[in-house]
Parts: C-alpha cells; structure tokens; sequence
C-alpha cells in the first residue's frame, strides 16, 4: 500500500508544490513557448511526473507505471473510441456526399450572412461538438462558413468564437465525464453545475458573433435571430444538464435553437445591409462559385437542387444517434446495459491518501458496450446503410479516420496518463493544498486553471484530468464547494478552446490560412479577454450567499 504524502520536501509545503508543478510547467513552456508538438511535449511531461513520483514523493516504481498505464487506457476508452467513431460518420457523410447537401441547405435557410452564421457556427457546430469534439466544428464550419460567403479569416474566427458554451458537454458528455472520473464526484452533481454556469454563455455568444460578422450594424440589425438562439440554446442545456441524460444535454439545445431561429424567420426577417466585405469567389479545395450583388449580406448562388429525400437524408446519421442514445437512457434499456460493465481494480495499485483512505482512481470501469463510443459506432454501421455507403468504403473511411487521430490519439493518452500519475502520487493534492491558501478567493481564481489548461491542451477533457482532482483539494482547504469548483474548471476550460494553439492550427488550415495563426489568434483574444472575467465573477458569486442557492 503506498500512502500519499502532502509535502514531501522536508514538510515544506511550498518547496513540494513547486516541484510537483514541474510537469505542468514544462509542458506549457514547451508547447507555448517553444511550440513543440503536442504529443511530444506531453511524453515528456509525462516522463517528468513520474520521475518525480518516485524520485520525491518515494511512489514504487511499479505503481508509478501502473498509473500511467491506467490513464492512458482510460485515454483509449472511452475518450478516443467515442472521438474516432463519432469523426467516422462525419467521414462517411463525406464520401457520400451528403456533406455538401448538408452545407447547401444551411445556405438556403435565409438569404442573411449574419442568420447563418449563427445557425452554422452556433447551432450546428454545437452539434458537431456534442458528438465529436476535438477540433472537428472548428474545422467543419468554419468550410461551410466560407461556402456561403464569408472571407476566410472571419469564417474562421466566426467558428472558434461559436466553439465555447457547448464544450463542456461535448463529445457526448466526454469532459464532465471524465471530471467525474477523476474527482471522484457525483456525475450528476456535477453536469447540473456546469448546467448553471455554461448556460449564461450561451446567451452571449450569438450576440458577440453578430458583431464580429457585422459589427454594431449586425447587432442592431440582427439581434433577434441571435437572442432567440442563444435563450433557447440556455434553456435547453440547463434543464437537460439538470433533468435528462448527460450525453444528450448539446443534442437537444443545439437542435431545439436551429428550430426556434427557423420559427422566427417564418415572422421575422433581418433588414437587408450590403456587405464590403464579400468572401473571394473560390471555396478552399472546390470549384468557383458565382457571388450575388443582391440585397442582404452577400451570399453565393447555387445551381443544385437537392431533393427533399436527399435533404432529409443528410440529417441522417444525426437523427441515428440521437434516438439510439435516446433508447439507451430509458430505465429498462440502461439497466440492462449496465449488466455488461466491468469494474475492477487496476493491477498493481494499492494506494491511499493521506488520510488513509483508499484512492478511488484504481477502479476502472469498461462499459464496452454501455458506453458511448459504441453506441456511436453502432450509429455509424446505421448511417451507412442509410447514406448508401458501400462497406468497402465505409471500412476506407474508419481506416482513414484512425490514421487521421494517431497523434492526437498519443496526445490524449498522454495527458491523461500524466494526470493518472499525478494524482496517485500525491502531486495534485500538494498543489491543491498550496492553492487553498488563497481562501475564499479561490473561487475567483477556479475558472482560470480550466481555462490555462484547456488554452494549452486544446481539450477542456485534458484540462479536467490535469486539474480536476487539484480544483477538489483545494476546495477543501480553502472550506469551498468541491462540486462548484470542479465544475467551474471545466466552465472556465471551455473559453480556452478558441485560443489553444491545436484548435488555431485546425481552423486556419481548414480555410486555406495556414501559417497565419498568429492573425486569428488576435481576432479571437479579445472575445476569450470578455468571457473569462465573467466567469470568475460568476463562479465567485456562486461560492457566496449571493449565488450560494445556484449550488446543488
């Protein structure tokens, strides 16, 4: 049995928390300062934790391994199996072409730049973030953003500043998920305050959107469209974070907001503006298209016509997943499933905290058919049939989309397994105890360790394994709600998104803008300066008598 020790320098607290700190530090300087790849500097970090595992906190070598070992196979399943099936759909609606039947649609909802770039970026990516994550609405819409007209830089910005409120629930509820995992809190607990946090970005983003796509003459102009998605959106994720299934919780308000801003459109139309900034007449990888002068913000014309079938086919493997993780959360069905789940204790870890209670993170559960990646596969074996996607193919698609993941899948893994070794050898437990010491005002600080870490790691899942267990052991130091901030460092992690240097790279690559990172980074900065401030002033409120209530 190996007891965890808060300070392990000489008792000194301070020096033991600076040491532990050390791999968090050397993978942040080596991928923001140096730009090492991710995947490299996270090996590394990796290597350096469990050097001082053994080295300073005195862990055996073999359950300082065994650690690594468990995080990266939690790495692997479920977060990477729910990441690469949920991209193989994406690649099928591709191959098949329903992708682009898909973009023409959007295009033909209303004739208003400003309404689809709500309803892509917004909406849809939502959507797209509920089911897959990881850098794939950032790269998706910011295509479709520029198909229908926008330049490229501002699709760009457009997608990253839209790819916030969904995050934390994205991936099918991949990070709240895994916080649970390694807090060791409730998971319902926790998806309800993370539903009474993310909410209120919601509803300022679309407005936010509709300035950076017309300036104030878009808000004046276009509010409505942007205030009827964003309260509906909120609405939706709140009572679903609370009240329903986790995993559905971006589903249903990505879905439910597209359909009210189409309500509003049957009553409302924004007033026609002409745009100067028109997009250039070629869609990165696809052929001219004709650009019309016309009223509203300039759109382009299209000259194919999709049927209604093939239309409604398109939606296809969306609605699939939607009614399969539907079916899979009624009692009897869930019951059932949960039957097939194997818990046990990871081999070789026997380990306790310094209480001498035993550390939860030894269980590992495999739900493999339970879990949500696999309902996703299974989704995606129905959307073939459905998208007429021949099995060859289908097979060249989920070839190609592993091949498409090997390094971020070792990035993942990575992290993971370095936030495994990290809190079984005790060094996020001294770092949590070092930060308690800031007291109350801790809670004003929470939001922005989810937001560091998810800026450098490019995932709010990474970002809750680093920091998820330090935020608890702080909390109860500084006499905090655990759940409240937990919670508050995967709300804060989610402003991170826009400015991580992965999610950067993927959506100027995905417009033609390679290279020019450093532009979009300073387009989309002030938007992550506006939202973290709010949330720390939020999460603070919610640590006192003001917003106590707002606790579960």
């Amino acid at each position: 049995m190996y007891t965890q020790v808060p300070a392990p320098l000489g008792g000194s607290l301070g020096w033991s928390a600076l040491v532990s700190a050390l791999p968090l530090l050397v993978l942040f300087v080596l991928l923001g300062v140096f730009r090492v790849r991710a995947w490299l500097a996270s090996v590394i970090a990796l290597v350096l934790s469990i050097v001082v595992a053994i080295a300073v906190y005195g862990m055996p070598a073999g359950p300082a391994f065994d650690s690594a070992l468990e995080g990266a196979a939690f790495g692997l399943f479920p977060a990477l199996w729910i990441v690469l099936n949920s991209l193989w759909i994406y690649q099928m609606t591709k191959v098949s072409g329903h992708f682009d039947v898909l973009r023409r649609t959007f295009a033909k909802i209303s004739d208003d730049q400003r309404v689809q770039g709500v309803i892509i970026a917004f909406s849809f990516g939502a959507l797209l973030e509920a089911l897959a994550g990881f850098g794939a609405p950032v790269a998706i819409c910011s295509v479709m953003l520029v198909a229908v007209g926008l330049k490229p830089l501002k699709a760009a910005t457009v997608a990253l500043i839209a790819n916030t409120a969904p995050v934390a629930y994205g991936a099918v509820a991949l990070p709240v998920i895994t916080l649970a995992k390694v807090t060791g809190l409730p998971l319902d607990d926790l998806a309800a305050m993370t539903g009474r946090q993310v909410p209120i970005l919601a509803l300022i983003v679309p407005l936010v959107l509709m300035i950076v796509l017309d300036g104030r003459r878009g808000l004046r102009q276009a509010w409505p469209a942007a205030l009827v998605c964003g309260v509906s959106f909120a609405v939706v994720q709140y009572l679903m974070a609370n009240f329903g299934p986790v995993q559905l919780t971006d589903i249903a308000a990505s879905l439910v907001s597209a359909a009210a801003v189409l309500v509003l459109l049957r009553f409302w139309r924004p007033k026609p503006a002409d745009a100067p900034d028109r997009a250039p007449d070629r869609v990165p990888g696809g052929a001219a298209q004709p650009v019309s002068g016309g009223g509203g913000v300039a759109v382009r014309e299209r000259t194919v016509v999709d049927s209604r079938v093939e239309q409604l086919r398109s939606f296809a493997p969306y609605a699939t997943i939607i009614v399969l993780f539907s079916i899979a959360a009624i009692p009897v069905v869930a019951a059932a499933l949960a039957t097939t789940t194997k818990t046990f204790s990871w081999p070789g870890l026997h380990i306790a905290t310094s209480e001498g209670k035993p550390l939860s993170l030894v269980s590992f559960k495999f739900d493999w058919l339970a879990d949500s990646g696999t309902v996703l596969f299974i989704a995606g074996v129905v959307s073939a049939f459905l998208l007429k996607v021949p099995l060859r193919e289908a097979v060249r698609a989920y070839g190609q989309t592993i091949v498409q993941l090997r390094t971020a899948g070792l990035t993942v893994m990575a992290v993971l397994a370095l936030a495994y070794v990290m809190n079984m050898s005790g060094q996020t437990a001294t770092l949590g105890l070092f930060l308690a010491g800031a007291g109350g005002l801790f809670a004003l600080l929470s939001p922005l360790l989810g937001w560091f870490g998810t800026a450098v790691t490019g995932s709010d899942t990474s970002s809750n394994s680093l920091f998820g267990a330090l935020q608890v052991a702080a909390a109860h130091g500084a006499q905090l709600q655990p759940v409240l901030m937990a919670a508050a460092n995967s709300s804060g992690g989610v402003l991170g998104k826009m400015i991580s240097p992965q999610n950067l790279a993927i959506g100027a690559s995905a417009v033609g803008l390679a290279g020019k990172e450093g532009l979009l980074f300073r387009r989309v900065l002030a938007a992550s300066a506006v939202f973290v401030p709010l949330m720390c002033v939020l999460v603070y409120l919610q640590s006192t008598p003001v917003l106590s209530w707002m606790v579960p």
